[in-house]
C-alpha cells in the first residue's frame, strides 16, 4: 500500500512564513496538503479497520518491544505500546500522521497474550471460560512535525459462555485463531463462544477503535470526512 498526498497549491515557505495555520488546513484561503497518514502497526486486522475510513495510508513495522515491564498492569502496557509504536515510526516521519495501537486481554488482573499454538488456545478458552475478559484496547496518534500527540484506552468487557472443551476444539480447528489475544475472533465464528459484548466503540475490540481514532485524527488537524 503506497503513500499518497493530495494537492492543489504549490506551498511557498519563505512566502509564508508569517501565516497562521488553521486547524483546518488553511493559510490565508488556500489549501495545504494533508499531512501523510502511516499505520505503525502490521496487523492485518488494523489495517483492515482503518481502510474503513478510505484514507489513503501507508503501513510501517514499527520495530517496538513488546515485552511487559517488571508488575506492569494490563491496561498500562496497552496504553504505553500504542504511544511507542506511534512515537518510533514518528521519529522516521516527523511530517506524517501516525497511528500506533495496541491490545492486551486481561484476565484475574493478569495479561492474556496471543497463543502461537493450539495447546496454550485450549488453556486460555478454557480459563476464560463462563467468565468475563477485559480486552484493553489503546490508540496513539503523533505528528511529531507540529508537536502533537494523545492516546486513549477503550475497554471491552467480554463474557464468554461455558464452554465444553469438544466446543473449544471445533472452535480452534476451524478458525486458528493462534494470533489473537484471547483466542477468539468475534467478527467472525469465535462469536459463537460469547454470551456478551461491553463497548462503547464497536471495533475496539477487533484491534483499532475507530469512533477514538477519528477523534484523534481530527484532533491532529485530519477530519476524515473533509480528507
Amino acid at each position: 500500500m503506497g503513500l499518497f498526498m493530495r494537492a492543489s497549491v504549490r506551498f511557498d515557505p519563505v512566502r509564508h512564513a508569517n501565516a497562521h495555520i488553521g486547524g483546518n488546513g488553511r493559510i490565508a484561503g488556500m489549501t495545504l496538503p494533508p499531512a501523510p497518514l502511516i499505520l505503525a502497526s502490521t496487523s492485518r486486522y488494523r489495517r483492515e479497520l482503518l481502510e474503513r475510513l478510505r484514507l489513503p495510508f501507508e503501513v510501517r513495522s514499527p520495530e517496538v518491544d513488546e515485552t511487559a515491564l517488571p508488575a506492569e498492569a494490563p491496561a498500562a502496557i496497552a496504553s504505553r505500546l500504542a504511544l511507542a509504536k506511534a512515537h518510533a515510526v514518528a521519529a522516521q516521519a516527523p511530517a506524517a500522521v501516525v497511528i500506533g495501537s495496541d491490545q492486551v486481554a486481561e484476565l484475574d488482573g493478569r495479561p492474556i497474550g496471543k497463543p502461537g499454538t493450539h495447546e496454550r488456545a485450549v488453556e486460555q478458552l478454557r480459563s476464560m471460560s463462563g467468565r468475563s475478559v477485559v480486552f484493553h484496547t489503546a490508540v496513539a496518534v503523533v505528528h511529531a512535525g507540529a508537536g502533537f500527540e494523545a492516546s486513549v484506552r477503550v475497554p471491552v468487557t467480554v463474557r464468554f459462555r461455558e464452554l465444553s472443551d469438544s466446543e473449544i476444539e471445533r472452535y480452534l480447528r476451524l478458525e486458528q485463531p493462534y494470533d489473537c489475544a484471547g483466542s477468539a475472533k468475534c467478527e467472525t465464528l469465535g462469536i459463537a463462544l460469547l454470551a456478551a459484548i461491553e463497548s462503547d466503540d464497536p471495533t475496539a475490540l477487533v484491534g483499532l477503535p475507530l469512533i477514538k481514532t477519528c477523534e484523534l485524527l481530527r484532533r491532529a488537524g485530519l477530519d476524515v470526512l473533509s480528507a
